[in-house]
């Protein structure tokens, strides 16, 4: 029996791709850029020696990088994954990196592979492109995850500190200075924004919009309708504190429940392309009776619009809103 090493080296290729873009960013701006480490990286920055105006100028510099561009439809949800991960590449950087990762992936498999010089046109794009957006993605889900589950520690840290006599935005920089990042430099940066004059409801919707969290959004109306028509903001806050907590157990509860039914479809989605891989591998010629076929192209386009609209039904099946 005749093994084929390909599918083995489109899924090296794809690696190499991943792992290399990984690799330039920490080679562009080093450790220190990723936000989810546990240090607050405006504390580190401050300990280094700077200013409290120059590193609230750096961390706005390095936000504003995604605050709009061209209205592509890729383009735009590139940006948006992009400013939700807070990453410091910018749109149009990724663009390019998107060209130039197919360019690579294209002489990797002009090397390793004999397939057809179209076949390795499209695989190339597919690797270069997709690669850049799955990387963005997960780095944009893991890091508006961390702040969801942050938020409610902070916030009774600044219960506490109200409940002790001091001002919002003597509370904000202290519960900043305790939690560790992605949250801590954005409420350390908020917390700057006020203190030069800032309002503080405008500041914690503009970081909700950027990340797209409900709960901050609850936050800043708390403030907002606090700062116009006063009342007891600790209570607010320790009121929202337990909501936001009931909604992030219930959410976890809901994953749980749906969790059968989150793997059974992506078991549904991802076994043709693994039994298609897999009989590749073990013989490679089993479709040349039927490629010459005039039905061929067809049928594997309605396959492929069957895989598609799976994966996208079996998502909205199990993605509950909490």
């Amino acid at each position: 029996m005749e093994l084929s090493l390909s599918p083995l080296i489109y899924v090296a290729i794809f690696g190499a791709v991943l792992l290399l873009i990984n690799g330039i960013y920490l080679l562009a701006f080093g450790r220190s850029i990723e936000h989810d480490s546990k240090l607050n990286r405006r504390l580190v920055l401050l300990e280094k020696g700077n200013g409290k105006k120059d590193v609230m100028e750096q961390l706005r510099k390095e936000r504003s990088i995604h605050s709009g561009g061209l209205s592509l439809p890729i383009y735009g949800l590139l940006e948006d994954r992009a400013r939700k991960g807070n990453i410091a590449f910018s749109a149009r950087t990724l663009l390019l990196l998107m060209v130039g990762l197919s360019v690579f992936s294209f002489v990797m498999l002009s090397l390793a592979t004999a397939s057809e010089l179209s076949m390795r046109i499209g695989i190339a794009v597919v690797f270069g492109f997709g690669g850049v957006f799955f990387w963005v993605s997960s780095k944009a889900k893991k890091r508006v995850a961390a702040i969801e589950e942050q938020l409610p520690e902070a916030i009774d840290l600044m219960v506490r500190s109200l409940r002790v006599g001091h001002p919002f935005g003597a509370a904000l920089g202290i519960a900043a200075d305790e939690v560790a990042d992605p949250l801590g430099t954005e409420l350390g940066l908020i917390a700057d924004e006020i203190s030069y004059g800032r309002d503080a409801g405008e500041a914690i919707a503009e970081f909700g919009e950027r990340v797209d969290l409900q709960d901050l959004r609850f936050f800043a109306v708390a403030v907002s309708i606090q700062q116009k028509s006063g009342g007891n903001l600790a209570e607010i806050l320790d009121g929202l504190s337990k909501v936001v907590r009931s909604r992030f157990k219930l959410f976890r509860r809901v994953r749980a429940i749906t969790a059968e039914a989150r793997w059974s479809g992506m078991f549904l989605s991802i076994f043709p392309l693994v039994a298609l891989v897999a009989i590749q591998a073990i013989k490679p010629d089993y479709y040349d009776n039927v490629k010459e076929t005039p039905l061929y192209l067809p049928l594997a386009i309605v396959v492929c619009l069957f895989l598609i609209i799976n994966v996208l039904y079996m998502r909205k099946m199990t993605d509950i809103k909490v």
